[in-house]
């Protein structure tokens, strides 16, 4: 495999898992009966529109079909990623609601 290769591979891999961590996100709020783009939008309110939260949004199942999501779960994925502000929203309504 030449380096051009290996590059394109571990760019797909970082975005097939950049993907997951949104999916990860919109089942989370949909499981808290939260509006996923607007955290999202707290968070960046630059990226009014963002295509691959709208792709995860319509991979969501109902919280009754939906398996549980850790509140420290998500927050270390999204903090994996580099989602720090979505992360601080995120900490900031589960802060709200454990008080």
């Amino acid at each position: 495999m030449n380096q051009k290769n290996i590059e394109n591979k571990i760019i797909a891999n970082y975005q097939n898992e950049e993907k997951m961590m949104i999916l990860v996100f919109a089942q989370w709020c949909v499981n808290h009966d939260l509006d996923p783009e607007d955290l999202y939008l707290q968070a960046y309110p630059q990226q009014a529109s963002n295509q691959a939260l709208q792709e995860a949004i319509a991979l969501t199942v109902p919280k009754e079909e939906a398996g549980e999501i850790a509140n420290n779960t998500l927050l270390n994925v999204l903090s994996l990623f580099g989602n720090d502000d979505l992360a601080f929203i995120v900490s900031e309504l589960i802060n709200q609601k454990l008080s």
